[in-house]
C-alpha cells in the first residue's frame, strides 16, 4: 500500500484560498481523497498560534481530522511586521519522513520549497506532490513536482 506523509503550511494555505477564492480549504475533504490513494502514515500542519478562539477550533478540528499539529507562537515586530516562518520546520521534518514512505504531499505555494522536492525525489525515488492555488503557487514548485494538484472548488469550503 502507498505510504504518504503530508505536510500543510496553513498559513500559505489560508492566505493563497482566501485572495483566490475568498474561501477556506477543506481539510477533511483532502483527508478522505487521500485516503482513497493509500495510507496517510504521517500528517503534519505548521502553523502560528495567537490563541484567539477561531484558531483554536480551528486547531481542533485539523486535530479530530488527524493532523498532528506544530504551533509556532505570533510574533509582532516593533515596525509593524509579524514573523512566523515554517520552512526550516517542514524541510526538516520532510527530509526525515522521505525515506520511509512512498508519497511526500506538500500544502503551499511556496517556491523556496522547490529544491527540497527535487532533493526527496532523487535521493530517495519517493514521489513529490503538491497541492497549490495555481496562480498563486511558485512555477519552480509546480516544475519542482512529480504531481501538481491544484485546489479548486473541490478542495473549498
Amino acid at each position: 500500500m502507498n505510504k504518504i506523509a503530508l505536510f500543510v503550511d496553513v498559513q500559505n494555505i489560508y492566505y493563497t484560498c482566501r485572495e483566490a477564492y475568498q474561501r477556506q480549504f477543506n481539510y477533511r475533504k483532502l483527508w478522505q481523497h487521500l485516503s482513497t490513494q493509500g495510507e496517510i502514515v504521517s500528517a503534519v500542519a505548521y502553523a502560528i498560534h495567537r490563541g484567539d478562539d477561531g484558531q483554536l477550533k480551528f486547531q481542533d478540528a485539523l486535530r479530530h481530522i488527524g493532523f498532528e499539529l506544530k504551533l509556532k507562537p505570533f510574533i509582532q515586530r516593533s515596525d509593524g511586521s509579524a514573523k512566523g516562518d515554517w520552512d526550516v520546520g517542514i524541510t526538516i521534518d520532510v527530509l526525515d519522513a522521505a525515506p520511509n514512505v512512498d508519497t511526500v504531499i506538500l500544502l503551499s505555494g511556496d517556491g523556496d520549497f522547490a529544491i527540497l522536492l527535487e532533493k526527496i525525489t532523487q535521493k530517495y525515488g519517493v514521489k513529490a506532490e503538491v497541492y497549490g492555488v495555481p496562480q498563486l503557487t511558485a512555477k519552480a514548485l509546480m516544475d519542482a513536482t512529480t504531481q501538481f494538484n491544484p485546489i479548486d472548488d473541490v478542495l473549498l469550503l
